[in-house]
């Protein structure tokens, strides 16, 4: 089998920094910080009252506000996100319209969640309680479900090629992504539209991550709350929101006169095999996926200019994606730039993957690696170049982005400029 190139047309983003890829990006350079107290619901009960909540957000920009109570928040990020994608890529809304540069049957959809409608469930176990089972909405499955993201934006848009929803907990949007730019090399769509989308910031998302004790106590100093990488880090920040890209066959990209942000070339996608939420100690399975994506692509370490770390800012994340990088890149993983964006931008489960390689294509495209906010102790146990607190020029490319999910998933993109 010939494969094909694939590449990045355009992008797309929901998050707790802003409704817009301009807005998040130049939110993040800005050194600005999306987490504050939540305002969704009474926090005094939990341990943690702080989130990176998507602020200013109207579906009925989108949609009418009937269409909208049919679906949860997650979806009406991706919907958002996609919208903005399509228009960057200057595809249509819909493909099934006369003059569409592509066929709907060569259109695919594959946008994933950790979580998926974890408020709608929420607010309907609680009419099921008060109510009783027949005050239950008859939208609560579809609302629900996971796939419901990728099938709404392929209903909405017309995209009748490969559908489906990657669910890897926070390495869900890179898996979508790795697997939407293997629909596209092997042939079986020219168009992929990709990503991930979560809202799980709710009383029972909080409660389960508060139970767990993985959730950040600095509620009395949000703005540096998330700490990637630093020895006084105490745990991860929720947000929340979509990131979406378009990938198209590069020929196809290029006949149409598209914008190409960049070429994916790379994805490895592995198991722990170890344990529901630790990764496997040094970052083992980590390591193996940056291998993996870095043998497809063809390239060695020392090619690599940036790193987006899945840097969460809990104790054995950062300690053991330390030890991955260490082991997968050699002697060049002390000459590579590395930042978490989680800093700013809370940890969006999985929405993650696709808001942080999209930070990866603007990183190759300004030449700026963004900054590790918070970045003050450094810790013995993280050693490398993390771009503590100011942006840094650099000429970007070939960026990587690594996700580590619950359930020991690993997923690892890896981007050029073209």
């Amino acid at each position: 089998m010939e494969y094909r190139r694939v590449a990045v047309t355009g992008i797309g983003a929901i998050s707790c920094l802003g409704n817009s890829v301009k807005e998040t990006w130049d939110a993040l350079l800005a050194g600005k910080c999306g987490i504050d107290t939540i305002k969704r619901f009474d926090m005094s009960a939990y341990r943690t009252h702080i989130a990176g909540e998507v602020k200013n957000f109207d579906i009925t920009k989108y949609m009418s506000d009937k269409e909208a109570r049919r679906l949860d928040d997650f979806c009406h990020y991706a919907i958002a996100a996609t919208d903005e994608a399509l228009a960057d890529a200057g595809l249509p809304l819909d493909f099934r319209m006369e003059g569409s540069p592509v066929e709907p049957e060569r259109v695919g959809v594959c946008v994933g969640s950790g979580i998926g409608g974890m408020r709608t469930m929420e607010e309907q176990c609680i009419k099921l309680i008060q109510s009783g089972p027949s005050r239950v909405s008859p939208f609560l499955i579809p609302m629900m479900i996971i796939d419901m993201a990728s099938g709404s934006v392929s209903m909405r848009v017309g995209a009748k090629g490969p559908n489906f929803a990657a669910v890897t907990a926070c390495a869900t949007a890179s898996h979508s992504i790795g697997e939407a730019y293997c629909a596209v090399s092997r042939g079986d769509a020219d168009i992929m539209i990709t990503g991930g989308a979560e809202a799980s910031v709710s009383r029972l998302g909080i409660g389960g991550f508060c139970a767990m004790k993985a959730l950040s106590t600095r509620n009395d100093d949000p703005l540096h709350a998330s700490r990637p990488f630093d020895k006084d880090r105490d745990g991860f920040v929720m947000s929340e929101g979509a990131g979406v890209l378009i990938l198209e066959e590069m020929e196809h990209a290029k006949k149409r006169g598209a914008k190409i942000y960049g070429e994916i070339i790379g994805y490895g996608a592995t198991g722990d095999a170890y344990h529901i939420t630790s990764p496997a100690p040094g970052g083992e399975g980590g390591a193996r996926a940056m291998k993996m994506a870095m043998k497809n692509a063809g390239i060695n370490p020392e090619d690599v200019d940036y790193i987006n770390a899945h840097g969460t800012s809990t104790h054995l994340n950062d300690m053991y994606e330390t030890a991955a990088i260490k082991t997968a890149f050699g002697d060049a993983a002390r000459k590579v730039a590395i930042s978490s964006t989680k800093g700013g931008m809370g940890h969006s489960l999985g929405a993650a993957g696709g808001l942080e390689t999209i930070v990866c294509l603007k990183a190759m495209e300004t030449g700026i690696v963004p900054q590790t906010l918070n970045y003050t102790t450094p810790d013995p146990d993280c050693d490398l170049d993390y771009t503590p607190n100011t942006p840094r020029e650099r000429q970007i490319n070939i960026a990587v982005n690594t996700n580590l999910g619950f359930g020991g998933h690993n997923g690892v993109i890896i981007v050029k400029k073209v």
